[in-house]
């Protein structure tokens, strides 16, 4: 068995992703069971903060998506307790999960991002939807990207090619979130880049293309099995894939982020990567990027898992 001891899975919760999180939960146990550590899986509930007291695990593999799993709320918790967890830390998950702050952070450091706006529900209730929306198509063009400000799994997203689209869009995209992030579409490729840094400096692993059947990467495209095509590693020349990778690596740098992150960019006709978004808790299912990029690299997801654990467990 592994010198790790007690290492604790935490996943489900209560977000709108309790579903995927439980996936990647269950993986992770799963892939650390098979080097030989000893996993137990929990859930965010009120038994949660108990039985860490009762029996405080050496480390945390936190599996959460969405809500409280990447806004820094968990961890915060987990700071409370004095007990060391896999990610990153409560205030630069604050700054990733919020997608527009992510975006002013990159961009301030010379990364490129699509034009956007961000614009909470009572703005268009107090200044008529008519007219702001209006002004955004005025502003960035068409055909836009509308997703709320928070959250992950394409929840609540849409694209819009059509002026007449975008309040249907804006609708379907509160639904998820009081703030929605409406971002110039550029169309190019779909990649994404994960991050690890065992304690030598972040990594970028193989960049994973992404080939949604039906041209959009929504909620079942990523989480039913044959709905997309993926590539690994990405169908781009040497030198795009490289200011892929580069453009990630700065991006974990840039948000403060530690151990693992995943950042979506997308590549235009000319080869120029545009930063999206980053995930702060990758996805760890049978169909989620993380792995795929673990696997493409020649890596094993278990030994990568065990060795994010055991450099929180120097943490503690």
């Amino acid at each position: 068995m592994s010198d790790l001891g007690h290492v604790l899975v935490l996943a489900g919760g209560l977000s709108y992703e309790r579903e995927v999180s439980i996936r990647s939960g269950r993986r992770v146990a799963e892939v650390l069971r098979a080097v030989g550590v000893d996993v137990e899986t929990r859930d965010a509930d009120a038994t949660f903060v108990p039985a860490v007291l009762a029996d405080p695990p050496d480390a945390v593999f936190v599996t959460l998506h969405g809500g409280a799993g990447e806004d820094g709320a968990i961890r915060s918790v987990l700071e409370l307790l004095d007990v060391p967890y896999v990610g990153a830390t409560p205030d630069a998950c604050r700054v990733s999960f919020d997608k527009p702050t992510a975006k002013a952070v990159v961009r301030s450091w010379g990364l490129n991002t699509p034009d956007s706006v961000a614009l909470p529900k009572e703005t268009f209730h107090d200044l008529g939807a008519t007219a702001v929306l209006a002004r955004i198509i005025d502003r960035l063009g068409l055909p836009l990207f509308v997703k709320p400000s928070r959250g992950g799994s394409a929840l609540g997203a849409s694209i819009v090619r059509t002026a007449e689209e975008l309040p249907a869009a804006m609708v379907g995209c509160f639904a998820y979130g009081d703030t929605a992030l409406i971002e110039r579409y550029v169309q190019g490729v779909e990649v994404a880049v994960s991050v690890v840094d065992l304690g030598d400096g972040p990594v970028a692993l193989t960049p994973v293309e992404i080939v949604p059947d039906r041209g959009v990467y929504d909620y079942a495209a990523r989480y039913t099995a044959g709905q997309t095509e993926f590539f690994a590693p990405a169908r781009l020349s040497p030198e795009v894939a490289e200011a892929c990778a580069g453009m990630a690596v700065a991006a974990h740098t840039a948000l403060g982020l530690r151990d693992l992150s995943r950042t979506d960019l997308i590549v235009d006709g000319s080869g120029k990567p545009y930063f999206l978004e980053v995930n702060v808790a990758p996805g760890m299912t049978e169909t989620s990027l993380l792995p795929m990029a673990v696997e493409a690299a020649g890596r094993d997801l278990g030994t990568l898992c065990k060795g994010l654990l055991e450099l929180a467990a120097t943490r503690a």
